[in-house]
């Protein structure tokens, strides 16, 4: 484990909960105590012990200096809290005393140590933003939270939208939308791809049915016709073999027009080239189109068309929604893991995500790093003395308590040692 890397087992320790942590408080304070009534058991004993117990001068001596130690070391960790005893000794009660000092000194190494430019940087740079978005959107019980709370909300944000406003507002989305593209260009440009993609030409075949049926509807509506324009002389067969002759010779006509290379799809052809090519280029068509814009956008009908259209689209989600509340769950889950697979596929696209994230993460924090910690500072001086000494002791008191378990034996082995040297040196 490199020294950047943090350990899991002391950062689970840090996420343990204040319960846990109070209960580890009092198990560590009830042994260091009882390291002090130990140590004065032994001291008292040993000087009840008979006088040729040799050994038992230099056990009391440890007993006694670790006595010493751990009445120091209780009143040090004391003192940082509180007035040992209740009694208002100088210089005691550290944390309550300078709790403003405290909390201006944390807002200040936060800012100062963890939100700097350099630190920022470095840690950001080992963080994948996208890979862990990507294994939390694996996880389908995550995309489904996210479909579900999507579901709940989409309706109360459509019933707090202002549907006026909001009317009014597509309305001159579109507007503007219409007023932003040429009709000329556009319409020549649609025109070209329908005739090269063949829709054209599919357009004119079915013409030429519809004609073709038209023609074999109405035959005798055409006898008929031609009867009674011709003479009262010329006899009825003549007439019915003219109109005969004219039915055989339209339906020969339109049957010859589904020829590829006929003169008369050239022609078509030619005249629809003209065309677009005049839609593109020639600036009185282009002023024709955009006056017709103009007198479309302009009528009352286009705008209230426009809010028709809101209206209908606000109802059916209202009504449709909750019916396909499973389907549009099922989708959005889908979405999402899809989203995840398009984010971990590309390795390059990832990077250059991951280095958009971590751009935007440190554009929002820096430029913000003295309000950050003029924020800490004001939260620590908010908090009442009692909560303030509460929540660091349930942070550091248990290792404060090894403090005084730690004075304790050294004291002792101290002691020990300066007895020892004073009998050898002594005699």
């Amino acid at each position: 484990m490199s020294s950047r890397e943090v350990d899991p087992l002391a950062y689970a320790a840090v996420l343990k909960g204040p319960e846990a942590r109070r209960a580890e408080l009092r198990r560590m304070r009830a042994i260091a105590t009882s390291l002090l009534i130990v140590m004065t058991l032994i001291f008292v004993l040993t000087r009840r012990a008979p006088a040729n117990w040799v050994w038992a001068s230099y056990l009391g001596a440890f007993a006694e200096a670790g006595m010493v130690g751990a009445c120091a070391d209780w009143f040090a960790v004391v003192a940082l809290f509180r007035h040992p005893l209740g009694v208002p000794i100088p210089h005691t009660a550290v944390v309550p005393e300078n709790k403003r000092r405290i909390g201006a000194a944390m807002g200040r190494f936060i800012a100062n140590n963890f939100l700097s430019t350099r630190v920022a940087a470095a840690r950001l740079a080992s963080i994948d933003p996208i890979g862990a978005a990507t294994q939390w959107l694996a996880d389908e019980r995550n995309a489904q939270a996210i479909a579900a709370a999507a579901g709940r909300f989409v309706p109360h944000a459509i019933e707090a939208l202002p549907r006026e406003a909001l009317a009014d507002w597509v309305a001159t989305v579109a507007r503007r939308g219409v007023e932003a593209v040429p009709v000329a260009p556009l319409a020549s440009r649609g025109l070209a791809i329908l005739w090269a993609q063949g829709a054209a030409q599919v357009l004119l075949d079915q013409g030429i049915d519809f004609a073709e049926a038209a023609l074999a509807r109405n035959k005798a509506s055409i006898v008929r016709q031609v009867r009674r324009k011709s003479s009262p002389w010329i006899p009825k067969w003549v007439d019915d073999m003219i109109a005969a002759r004219v039915i055989e010779g339209l339906a020969g006509t339109l049957e010859e027009m589904r020829a590829p290379n006929h003169p008369w799809r050239r022609q078509v052809q030619a005249r629809v080239a003209s065309l677009i090519e005049a839609l593109a280029h020639d600036p009185e068509m282009r002023a024709k189109g955009e006056a017709l814009k103009r007198e479309v956008l302009d009528n009352p009908v286009f705008a209230e068309q426009a809010r028709e259209l809101w209206g209908e689209l606000e109802a059916s989600l209202k009504d449709d929604l909750p019916h396909r509340a499973e389907a549009v769950a099922q989708w959005t889950v889908a979405a999402l893991a899809a989203f995840g697979r398009w984010l971990e596929e590309d390795p390059a696209r990832r990077a250059r995500v991951n280095r958009g994230v971590r751009h935007l993460a440190l554009r929002a924090v820096l430029p913000r790093r003295a309000e950050i910690g003029a924020y800490i500072a004001a939260v620590v001086d908010r908090w009442d003395t009692a909560t303030l000494i509460n929540r660091m002791e349930l942070q550091v008191g248990k290792d404060l308590q090894y403090i005084r378990i730690n004075g304790t034996l050294v004291g002792g082995l101290v002691g020990l040692a300066i007895f020892t040297a004073s009998r050898a040196f002594g005699g």
